[in-house]
């Protein structure tokens, strides 16, 4: 079931809410709901397209994983600077699904504003839009919290928390606590679902 955010209409399959955007809301949407339009415009053009371009993507994948994998010395994930923890894969097919959660996040004593231009629209797999800060979107599969926290500039792990070059948790006087829906999780292992509430609170040592 997919909900429209500019007129409130509810769709039960995702290529019939693109088109809904696309002729009744085409002059208000946003960068990421411009490029799904585009790409259901595609898919009714013509498959022959599509099955073209989805070719060429798997040859280009499959060198890349080559490279990453003989000439970096480890697959995709070993360093967690991509996927958001070590030992873990990235999101995996993009634009599959579509579900929201909620979140909060209270670093050094400031709760951060996620409606601010700098967190909105940061990748197409996670990402706040619309000016809306309180509602997060995912639009891929295997999105873990690590991950999206990443795509805002935020690091987590289960111990610490680093934002705007300062990491928290580091010190013994300090204290990071990272729970979804009330419960302590793995940020590197956690998949966020639908519905999930983040909270993230790193607070600095009071010494």
């Amino acid at each position: 079931m997919e909900d429209c955010e500019h007129c409130g209409a509810s769709f039960d399959d995702e290529a019939a809410y693109l088109r809904h955007l696309r002729d009744e809301h085409g002059d208000e949407l946003g960068r990421i709901e411009r490029r799904r339009v585009a790409e259901l415009d595609a898919e009714d053009g013509g498959s022959n397209a599509v099955m073209y371009g989805t070719g060429i993507g798997v040859i280009l994948l499959g060198g890349l994983l080559a490279y990453l994998l003989f000439f970096s010395g480890g697959a995709p994930g070993s360093s967690g600077a991509e996927t958001g923890g070590a030992g873990t894969n990235g999101p995996s097919a993009i634009g599959s699904v579509h579900y929201h959660g909620t979140i909060n996040v209270s670093i050094g004593g400031e709760r951060l504003d996620f409606s601010r231009q700098r967190f909105q629209l940061q990748a197409d797999a996670f990402h706040f839009e619309n000016g809306d800060g309180q509602r997060w979107h995912v639009h891929a599969e295997d999105v873990t919290l690590a991950y999206a926290m990443q795509t805002l500039g935020i690091e987590v792990t289960n111990e610490t928390v680093t934002y705007d070059g300062t990491t928290y948790g580091d010190d013994p006087n300090e204290t990071v606590e990272v729970r979804v829906n009330g419960e302590p999780v793995t940020p590197s292992e956690y998949v966020l679902q639908k519905g999930d509430h983040v909270r993230i609170v790193a607070n600095a040592s009071v010494s």
